[in-house]
């Protein structure tokens, strides 16, 4: 019979003593065996048996094999076929028998572990890990165990998960070296089996142990809650060492709740102590434009631009893609409002990261109409290359969205209802066409699909506020308009925008008070040109004017060129 390509390596390695293609390269090697006739025969057998749908047969004779000659390719063949026949607890019996024949064999241990926790036997993985980590060198076994909870993720007893690790590493826990690392690994289990209290006891300890450690530090930091203020005390004990990437990870926390000061002041210690690196100047470029201060902004940006290109290793890495076409975007935007239509469009060709390609064309297509040339960009956005449903649906609705900007309400209607006829699936399409009907004034036509919609989807938000805020907006059936908005916030809590849309329901129906109250907690929770028009608004004719000023200013400093806002200004014809 011709040797198959399993079997010629294990012959191999049996009759010159050394290892399969497969075989880890620290593999202890086993001593020189001479293949006599019968073991010959016996893993022929062996092989034999597997190749003829024999699993079981298989298995006996090649572990039967592997423990007579200590090979650690036969070991490996016995688990594969197991493996292979799904049998966990074979696969087991001869991952162990491998690991008790080399003790010092990493790569028979780690299959120990792995099966184990393909079994979602937890528990027994305890002193398997010690062993883990004890085979590994030494300069390995800080990365070793900071890896350790992405083999526990799929495990569905979490604390289980949690409080077999925690004794696993009990050795290390005291370890000058490696503690620091343990009680992190600890805590991320423990945080895994929502437990933050024992998860924030172990980034202490871990802190404790060496503050300049950045593992218990980003445990720490994703503790961080209003409810949790040891947790940020951890990590500002962590920042006089910190690099300049925990710091901007302790900056993004800042901003993601609203604390714009500290941000600040956070970025601003990055570019003093580390005036080339990147991403300080972008966010704080983003926070200049959103606070209305376009020149600087612009500056800002175009530094980000000029340290990345003065660092080729960056300009491969995915972040620094991203953080290009956020730049180039940002560029744009601040180049549109300055009615520089010509130079916005400039940067916007400039992007080249595959990702941002698509979307950066549809915002090249909505410049171009702003010049006039509205077949022209419609004719760029139906052109553009699509790799998936989801590329296919953007320029769907880019398209709307291109027509609904120009204020071409038929034309978008009628498109829509040709969209609508050919992907009558989409349901996002018939969201579409519904408000194109509102925009000219045929209510009767947007209520009827928007109530379709909501027999299709009736846990779709949108639909439901769409059709309150409607009925509020028109001062028509403000009770049932109220009772659809509040519907809506139960299928998406704490939404700003339909948050907004109540606000503005209450307003309509005389309640001042309660209006005012829930737009300031829309707008705090999204500062938004449109919730501040509404605001501003409530405000004005509620009597407090000076608040309502400056609101709008705030307002026309996030977006000078909303429709709702500007018209509100005009309307109410406030001083500014």
């Amino acid at each position: 019979m011709r040797l198959t390509s399993v079997l010629l390596p294990l012959l191999l390695s049996c009759s010159l003593g050394i290892h399969a293609q497969t075989a880890s390269p620290k593999e202890p090697v086993s001593k020189r065996s001479a293949l006599d006739a019968p073991l010959f025969y016996e893993i022929l057998l062996g092989e034999i048996n597997a190749r003829v749908q024999e699993p079981g047969a298989a298995f006996s004779l090649l572990l039967d094999a592997a423990q007579k000659t200590k090979e650690p390719a036969l070991f490996r063949r016995a688990v594969q076929v197991a493996l292979q026949a799904r049998s966990g607890d074979s696969a087991l019996q001869a991952a162990r028998a491998w690991s008790q024949a080399i003790p010092d064999s990493r790569e028979a241990n780690h299959f120990v572990v792995q099966i184990l926790l393909g079994l979602n036997r937890v528990a027994e993985t305890q002193e398997v890990l010690k062993r883990e980590i004890s085979l590994a060198p030494a300069k390995e076994r800080r990365d070793l165990i900071w890896s350790l909870p992405q083999a526990f993720e799929r495990m569905s007893d979490r604390p289980l998960a949690a409080s077999t690790i925690q004794k696993a590493l009990s050795p290390w826990l005291s370890d000058p070296g490696l503690g620091a690392t343990a009680w992190a690994v600890v805590g991320r289990l423990w945080q895994a089996a929502n437990d933050n209290t024992k998860a924030l006891d172990a980034a202490t300890k871990g802190l404790a142990m060496d503050p300049r450690s950045e593992h218990p530090a980003l445990l720490a930091l994703s503790l961080m809650q209003p409810q949790t203020p040891q947790a940020e005390s951890l990590v500002k004990k962590h920042l006089p060492n910190a690099r300049p990437e925990f710091r901007m990870a302790y900056i993004k926390v800042l901003l993601k709740n609203r604390r714009e000061d500290e941000a600040q002041r956070q970025l601003q210690t990055i570019r003093t102590d580390t005036p080339d690196y990147p991403d300080a100047w972008l966010i704080d470029g983003a926070l200049a434009m959103q606070a209305g201060q376009s020149a600087l902004a612009e500056r800002q940006f175009q530094r980000y631009l000029e340290l990345v290109d003065a660092q080729p290793a960056l300009q491969q890495a995915a972040e620094t893609k991203r953080g290009r076409s956020q730049a180039f975007l940002s560029l744009s935007q601040l180049a549109q409002q300055r009615k520089d239509l010509q130079a916005a469009e400039a940067w916007l060709q400039r992007i080249d990261n595959p990702e941002d390609v698509l979307r950066a064309q549809v915002r090249r297509a909505a410049l171009i109409a702003k010049q006039g040339r509205v077949d022209e960009a419609i004719s760029l956005i139906q052109s553009l290359p699509e790799n998936s449903d989801a590329d296919a649906g953007l320029k769907r609705s880019a398209e709307v969205q291109l027509l609904r900007d120009e204020k071409l309400y038929a034309r978008a209607r009628d498109r829509l209802q040709q969209l609508t006829t050919q992907f009558p699936d989409d349901l996002e399409l018939l969201y579409e066409l519904a408000m194109a009907h509102e925009k000219l004034g045929n209510l009767a036509e947007m209520e009827r699909l928007l109530r379709t919609l909501i027999a299709a989807r009736p846990d779709d938000a949108n639909a439901y506020n769409a059709l309150g805020y409607s009925l509020a907006d028109h001062n028509m059936r403000l009770p049932e308009a109220i009772t659809l908005i509040k519907k809506a916030l139960e299928l998406s809590p704490n939404n700003p925008f339909i948050t907004d849309s109540l606000a503005w329901a209450e307003f309509r129906s005389g309640n001042f008070t309660e209006a005012v109250r829930l737009l300031r907690s829309a707008y705090k929770e999204r500062p938004d040109a449109e919730i501040a028009a509404h605001l501003g608004e409530v405000l004005w004719q509620a009597g407090q004017q000076q608040e309502a000023i400056q609101v709008f200013r705030d307002g026309l400093k996030i977006n000078p060129d909303n429709d709702t806002l500007s018209d509100t200004i005009q309307r109410l014809r406030v001083p500014l």
